[in-house]
């Protein structure tokens, strides 16, 4: 006669149990819920009457029996909190996948080459028409001033101030 006992095919779910069928995890979390809540449930209980205290007691305790025996894809519930805070809060939510288009690149990179030649033309074109103005300038150095028949212009300027003309 054989006995037959099934095993599980992942044996990484299989966790140590410590003490009363618990884990580890689980002994912490439960003696940490009976530190909070049974001090709690003790001193109110004259206060606020045993059915009160007994809810606020186990409404108490529920986060830590959560941190027990919750487990998500191997992930205890704290990884789990973590990991939803890190996403909605800590790292920027959307991330749109962008392509890089290197022919818009170019065509930029083109504009931008053509643009810069249109501009150094034009400062050349201004550089060579200052120094023909500047020739000139010195070409009229050695005229004669604005002359009015023969005569040199004069201008008669009055001002009035009032009762004197100056």
């Amino acid at each position: 006669m054989a006995i037959s006992v099934t095993v599980p095919k992942d044996l990484s779910a299989i966790k140590t149990k410590v003490a009363f069928n618990l884990t580890k995890r689980q002994l912490v979390c439960f003696s940490a819920a009976a530190l909070v809540g049974l001090p709690f449930y003790i001193f109110t209980k004259d206060l606020l009457g045993t059915e009160v205290s007994a809810l606020f007691m186990v409404v108490l305790m529920l986060p830590f029996f959560f941190l027990a025996m919750y487990e998500r894809d191997g992930f205890p519930a704290e990884k789990i909190v973590y990991f939803m805070v890190r996403q909605k809060f800590l790292v920027p939510g959307i991330r749109p996948y962008r392509t890089e288009n290197l022919y818009s690149r170019l065509e930029e990179r083109e504009k931008l080459r053509k643009e810069l030649a249109y501009l150094e033309s034009r400062e050349e074109s201004y550089k060579s028409r200052k120094q023909a103005v500047h020739k000139g300038k010195k070409a009229l150095k050695g005229t004669a001033p604005h002359t009015v028949r023969g005569k040199k212009k004069k201008e008669n300027i009055t001002y009035s101030t009032g009762k004197h003309n100056i």
